[in-house]
């Protein structure tokens, strides 16, 4: 390594001695990354069995389609009848209309189709193990016209695809790409020269693909079908069901107590629903703004919102509040989101600690804090005097700290 490449290393080095090893923080910090390697450890050793039952399950069944194409046998009718049935699935869009007869390896085929499909159909049944000759019977239709059994939208049919090309990867599957975007990576690390970086970037995005078993165009974000992750949490609070509820509706607050919320303002819309801005800390110190609509509100029970259109992350959630025999109120929290860059956007969130699963669980705590004691965070994002004279300069709140803090 050059000079430069052994400064920036030591740097590295240095940053992470002082976050992990901090008097203050420092415990937690380790403690939670050894939680997350047992985590890993033990889901590794899940998909190592998954990947070895899939692995014998295979072995099992090439060795019986290799013994019965060295013995064969005649096939019964009933066992033919279903293979055709399960193999014609993918082929036509209504399969549920094509009879299916089988007698001595002879297979008779009837029913409505559609013509464009007919060839499609009768070359994939005569390519199934057991079948001598196919009898065409059906009753073929250019259009589906006022036909019962070709009516309702059909459903796309891929027809066969290798293993790669589903989209849901086998367990084996995943672990064959995985070896490869591992070894086609670490190649390209040590090549000086743009083959080796095209080669380490395709070996990153194959093993993404196969440790998340989502579809390239979700993985990265791109297009519509971008990536939705569920965040849930639950949480109970020793404060009345009506109190949680008040603190909850008063969105302006929410600086006072949480870290990771920096301001909150009603916008003035017309509408039906309240709309409201939010500007929250994100990643690096940055902060994101977004106007998000209340679409439901029912007292002490549930609240429930979404972002308006143009939203740089879209995301939706709820919130349910149960109240306890003993006084305490349940708070249970939904949240769904669409990251940047879809999976490896909100992997680097989550190394970083900049996910929404990470921040709600942070902010939760904090007003689990703020309700059972009264006494805001002292690293909340806005210091609770400050708020309170900017709201009552602006006309904005209806209520003081000390009005909205819990009774003991």
């Amino acid at each position: 390594m050059n000079r430069g490449t052994w400064t920036l290393l030591s740097a590295g080095i240095g940053a992470a001695a002082m976050y992990y090893f901090d008097p203050a923080r420092g415990r937690h910090r380790r403690a939670l990354v050894r939680d997350r390697v047992v985590h890993v450890r033990h889901k590794a050793q899940h998909e190592l069995g998954v990947v070895g039952r899939d692995l014998r399950n295979r072995a099992i069944g090439t060795t019986a389609s290799l013994r019965s194409l060295l013995h064969a046998q005649p096939v019964d009718d009933h066992v033919l009848a279903d293979r055709v049935r399960a193999a014609i699935g993918r082929e036509v869009s209504h399969p549920a209309s094509i009879e299916v007869h089988a007698h001595d390896g002879i297979v008779t085929l009837s029913g409505p189709i559609l013509a464009d499909e007919v060839p499609r159909l009768l070359e994939c049944v005569r390519d199934i193990r057991g079948v001598r000759d196919v009898e065409d019977r059906l009753e073929v239709h250019t259009e589906p016209g006022h036909v019962p059994g070709l009516q309702g939208e059909p459903r796309y049919r891929p027809g066969r695809r290798s293993a790669f090309m589903q989209t849901n990867w086998s367990p084996t599957a995943r672990a064959a790409a995985t070896l490869a975007g591992t070894a086609a990576m670490l190649w390209g690390l040590g090549r000086r020269h743009p083959g080796g970086a095209l080669a380490s970037g395709a070996g990153l995005v194959l093993l993404g693909r196969a440790l998340t078993n989502i579809e390239l165009a979700r993985m990265l974000g791109l297009g519509d079908q971008s990536l939705a992750v569920n965040v849930q949490k639950t949480i109970r609070i020793h404060a009345p069901v009506e109190t949680v509820y008040r603190t909850w509706c008063d969105f302006e607050r929410f600086p006072t107590f949480m870290k990771h919320v920096v301001r909150v303002r009603r916008v003035p819309d017309r509408g039906e629903h309240e709309r409201w801005r939010w500007t929250v800390r994100a990643a690096l110190g940055l902060e994101l703004t977004f106007d998000a609509m209340l679409t439901e509100r029912e007292e002490n029970r549930r609240l429930a919102w979404h972002t308006v259109d143009g939203a740089l992350i879209r995301h939706a959630g709820q919130v349910q509040f149960r109240d306890n025999a003993d006084g305490s109120t349940t708070i249970d929290v939904k949240l769904v989101y669409d990251p940047i860059a879809g999976a490896f956007g909100h992997a680097i969130a989550r190394l970083v600690g900049a996910d929404p699963k990470h921040q709600l669980d942070d902010d939760l705590l904090r007003m689990k804090t703020y309700l059972e004691t009264g006494k805001p965070p002292h690293d909340a994002a806005v210091r609770t005097a400050e708020h309170h004279a900017e709201r009552r300069y602006s006309g904005n709140g209806s209520a003081g700290p000390d009005e909205m803090r819990p009774s003991a």
